[in-house]
């Protein structure tokens, strides 16, 4: 009998996988079912301060449209004010209810300010943890990389002494040294990081020649790039390790954990798969580790990281010189000559 238990900020999860950040968690049912399924935590849709900026604004404006149209009409509506995040806390601590897993909340602010008071008023919903949305999109050249280093560790040990809970990061995959940044990051309190966040990147249009919205399901391709700084984070933090992105299938998720992952979040398969996809991945994982002869996730954790493995090449090297190291080998897979 396999032993999936795994620990993820501190905390005791069944199984490793974790049902990330989507619009899917708003229905409570949805919720039952992921947690049915196999989930062994869930990561509620992310709370963003720009959007309730915009909304609040949009709100302003339908009041005031039609104010001082002449001299009998000042105003047309009384004063109503922006109900800014009670909604989403109010819909977080109804999902806190409505299952026995672990539910993690997932905050993205602007302001420092902001970033104190919503975490606050999340820790009150009574969620097991906060993950940190950290990221930072040029738009100022003057701006150097360290500048918002510092500012996101001043912030992350801000936060530590507001809140009880234990708080992660997900991580942008566009610091300059991933590892430096992830080492900063867990001497000041953080619990765990996700790799790695996931953006929405702007595409062209070029029959109307305008830029459209452009989003796509992960594919399993992407998943390369949270293996390779599992492993080699694996053992060099005091932190957990959660894999993001391109993770679809049983196979998946034993790689990450081969690499040095705690756990995964998955979204874009439960969308692809369906919600009870979950069991047959977790089904997946038991018989390969049943056929391996493993008992538990520790006995094959981070086997393949950097710190176990032989090949010293394996994450040493980013360019094609691997490639040309045992070209052989892919000449003949490709059938090359």
């Amino acid at each position: 009998m396999t032993d999936l238990k795994t620990t993820y900020l501190g905390l005791e999860l069944k199984n490793p996988i974790i049902a990330g950040a989507s619009n899917l968690v708003n229905n409570l049912d949805t919720l039952k079912r992921m947690e049915d399924a196999g989930a062994a935590a869930i990561v509620y849709k992310t709370l963003f301060e720009e959007q309730i900026q915009l909304e609040r604004l949009e709100f302003d404006d339908e009041l005031t449209e039609y104010q001082e149209r002449n001299a009998e009409m000042i105003s047309l509506f009384p004063d109503i004010e922006h109900a800014g995040p009670t909604e989403h806390l109010m819909n977080l601590r109804l999902a806190k209810e409505a299952v026995n897993i672990p539910v993690i909340a997932s905050l993205n602010c602007v302001f420092t300010e902001t970033w104190l008071e919503y975490a606050k008023r999340i820790q009150n919903t009574g969620v097991d943890a906060i993950e940190l949305n950290f990221y930072a999109v040029p738009r100022d050249y003057r701006l150097d990389g360290k500048s918002i280093i510092n500012q996101q560790n001043e912030l992350l040990k801000a936060l530590k002494q507001a809140i009880d809970i234990p708080v992660s990061i997900k991580l942008s995959p566009f610091y300059a040294n991933v590892l430096n940044v992830v080492k900063q990051f867990d001497q000041n309190g953080c619990k765990g990081v996700v790799l790695f966040n996931r953006f929405l990147m702007p595409n062209i249009d070029i029959d109307y020649e305008t830029y459209i919205n452009h989003f796509s399901s992960s594919t399993t391709d992407e998943n390369l790039l949270p293996l390779k700084f599992a492993g080699l984070l694996f053992g060099n933090i005091q932190g957990s390790i959660c894999c993001n992105s391109g993770i679809h299938t049983g196979k998946d998720v034993i790689k990450m954990i081969l690499g040095g992952a705690d756990c995964v979040q998955i979204v874009s398969t439960l969308y692809a798969n369906k919600i009870s996809y979950i069991q047959v991945m977790l089904n997946e994982l038991s018989e390969w580790m049943e056929k391996k002869s493993y008992h538990r996730l520790e006995d094959f954790k981070g086997k393949l990281s950097q710190k176990r493995v032989n090949d010293p090449f394996i994450y040493k090297r980013s360019q094609y010189i691997d490639i040309l190291l045992k070209s052989s080998e892919i000449f003949k897979k490709y059938q090359v000559h």
